[in-house]
């Protein structure tokens, strides 16, 4: 079913409360018992609907998910919440009172933002998805603050807005587009209507080149839980600035131009810094924080001999430097015990479950192995979290 409309009738909310929660395995007697007194197109139109809101609980929560709508595409691509939420909150601290929200797919970032306050107008070119971005503001009590359109992004007027938010479409019929000139719209049309603003902001890949970046532009890299969710382009806000920022929090580590750090010998400790830290090129000042140096010139460790505390990286206290040797590893495993076995790997072709295969890790005891590259030598760092 590719309108939302029959689910949006008392018919087909009352089917979507009776199928809320409903597990895979129960599916079929469960549309079975109801295309008794409902189309079965509908029923199955509401099964769908709770299996997308119970993916999307992850993301949005599952409060949220339940009231609202989704399309698979739009649970896959739409931002998650805690992200949406920070850029909201950052866009009022700098005074934006209304936002030109372009390519705004099932409406996430725009429900931030009318969360925050800010006056919206949402825009995408897709007739279901701006069905079901309607439905959402509707859903959860913003529909007087965002306003729905459907349009090309590429003609609508945003001169009355204080800022643009951009979200092209990263995937094609072939899936992730890693070209930013492939995005839809390319990444060149939105940095001009960045520019128009007296603020911007543009969600692009977090694996963007940074030679890619605009010079008038701030780029910032966000983590959740220490995963990469995404980098941000913003405009009006700092010409040329880095940052990185971690979720929840936030935390925001900005970038000083600091030179590389120096090559070390491998201390006590070993310092891996979060994702978006490394994607934004932030290293040398979290080794200068924890007065590190790099294991390798190439390999993003930072180790020290001393355990300072920072939520930039996670700290491991070193117990053992070896060679890379899995016969070697195996023995010193078995020797202490070792049953549960992290792997981590950083500038090393091994796979960790190749690797945990060939161990066959046993006991009681825990420990993290690094297989990683030391002054050039490929290197296994076994250890645990300080």
């Amino acid at each position: 079913m590719n309108d939302l409309a029959p689910l949006l009738t008392p018919e087909g909310r009352a089917l979507l409360d009776a199928v809320r929660g409903t597990a895979p395995a129960d599916e079929l007697a469960v549309a079975t018992r109801l295309r008794r007194e409902h189309p079965a197109e509908l029923v199955s139109a509401a099964l769908g609907q709770a299996r997308l809101r119970q993916r999307a609980a992850a993301k949005f929560g599952a409060a949220d998910a339940e009231r609202m709508f989704f399309t698979p595409n739009g649970v896959e691509q739409s931002t998650r919440g805690s992200v949406a939420t920070y850029r909201a909150e950052r866009f009022r601290a700098l005074g934006v009172r209304s936002v030109a929200d372009l390519c705004c797919g099932i409406g996430g970032d725009a429900i931030a933002l009318a969360r925050a306050g800010i006056r919206v107008l949402a825009v995408d070119r897709d007739p279901l998805t701006v069905a079901v971005a309607r439905a959402n503001a509707e859903a959860l009590g913003l529909a007087g603050l965002v306003e729905v359109r459907e349009a090309d992004v590429t003609g609508v007027e945003t001169a009355g807005y204080d800022a643009v938010f951009v979200d092209p479409a990263r995937r094609g019929g072939r899936g992730r587009v890693f070209d930013p000139e492939a995005y839809s719209p390319p990444l060149s049309w939105a940095v001009e209507a960045a520019r128009s603003a007296p603020r911007a902001a543009l969600k692009v890949a977090p694996g963007i080149p940074h030679e890619a970046v605009p010079v008038d532009a701030e780029a910032e890299w966000i983590s959740d839980g220490g995963d990469v969710k995404e980098a941000v382009l913003w405009f009006g806000t700092g010409a040329g600035a880095v940052r990185a920022t971690l979720l929840p929090g936030p935390r925001t580590l900005l970038g000083r131009g600091l030179p590389d750090p120096q090559v070390r010998p491998v201390g006590r400790y070993l310092y891996e810094p979060d994702g978006a830290v490394i994607r934004a090129h932030l290293v040398a000042e979290v080794a200068e924080q924890l007065d590190g140096g790099l294991v390798d010139a190439t390999i993003a460790y930072v180790t020290s001999d001393e355990l300072r505390p920072t939520p930039y990286a996670s700290a491991y206290e070193i117990t053992d430097r070896l060679p890379f040797n899995v016969k070697k590893l195996k023995a010193l495993l078995r020797e202490r015990e070792v049953g549960i076995l992290t792997v981590k790997k950083r500038g090393s072709a091994v796979e960790p479950e190749e690797l945990r295969k060939k161990v066959k890790p046993q006991g009681p005891n825990s420990a993290t192995v690094f297989l990683t590259r030391v002054a050039g030598s490929p290197t296994m760092l076994l250890g645990h979290p300080a």
